[in-house]
């Protein structure tokens, strides 16, 4: 990130606004010695929080754009993606259901990539699938299901399919740090997608009515579907005793942050 045109950005802005740095502070809730020093490029004395309130206030959106070692950050994270597209794609296997992968669409300038898109026909249900392998942006995530949830069956009625009803399911890689931020934001989720793995099994079955449902996607299942553990690898410590944490609350009902991942993934 760039500190100083950052720091422009912000300043042009805000007087586009009619703002004074004043009022940036007052809608920030941050100090307006705080909006200074960002509009000069200063950001060693500002925290992300802070920046991202005043981003906020400023209706300015902060597209974060990570490196590593070139290219190998990409062919690491798409590596834990395929994993999880090849491990979703067993729950289907051997079923009524029909899927498409990556399914693309345009529509009315409308574009995007719908990771897993499912039908069944002797029903036709609908089922959109968003899998993700880090919980980054809670607010994004249910933008964008809900926007594919909307356009799902045009994309589905291009292909010739009928559809009675269309549903959704997100699958979070099963990882300690995508537990603790479900966890977070529990309630928002929750509201969002109120089905979890258990409800999914019985509706897979039998899909009657829609549902919006979020769970967890076992890596023990990405890494045998895959053969590799690239994108997926957990760092573990030595156990100190066979019984350690097995007094730990769970997050929910079979899905417990602290414990190796149960075998089925939903």
């Amino acid at each position: 990130m760039d500190a100083l045109r950052l720091g422009s950005v912000f300043r042009a802005v805000r007087l586009r606004k009619g703002w004074r740095q004043a009022d940036v502070a007052a809608a920030a809730r941050v100090s307006a010695a705080t909006i200074s020093r960002l509009e000069r490029g200063d950001l060693e004395s500002v925290s992300v929080g802070m920046l991202c309130s005043v981003a906020a206030a400023l209706e300015v959106r902060l597209d974060w754009m990570p490196r590593w070692r070139g290219g190998e950050l990409d062919r690491m994270l798409n590596a834990g993606h395929s994993a999880m597209h090849e491990a979703a794609a067993l729950e289907f296997g051997g079923t009524a259901w029909l899927t498409t992968a990556e399914a693309t669409f345009a529509i009315y300038g409308e574009r995007g990539i719908i990771d897993i898109l499912c039908f069944h026909p002797p029903i036709g249900a609908l089922l959109v699938v968003e899998l993700k392998t880090d919980l980054v942006d809670v607010q994004a995530l249910i933008g964008a299901v809900d926007r594919y949830r909307r356009l799902a069956q045009q994309v589905a009625r291009e292909r010739g399919w009928t559809v009675t009803s269309v549903s959704c399911w997100v699958l979070l890689r099963d990882t300690p740090s995508n537990h603790r931020r479900l966890a977070a934001h529990v309630t928002v989720l929750r509201n969002a997608f109120p089905a979890d793995g258990r409800r999914m099994r019985g509706w897979l079955r039998r899909p009657i009515g829609t549902v919006a449902a979020l769970s967890f996607l076992s890596d023990s299942h990405a890494r045998r579907a895959s053969g590799t553990t690239a994108g997926i690898q957990r760092v573990r410590v030595p156990k100190r005793s066979a019984n350690r944490g097995a007094n730990r609350s769970q997050f929910s009902p079979g899905e417990n942050p602290t414990r190796t991942p149960p075998t089925n993934p939903i």
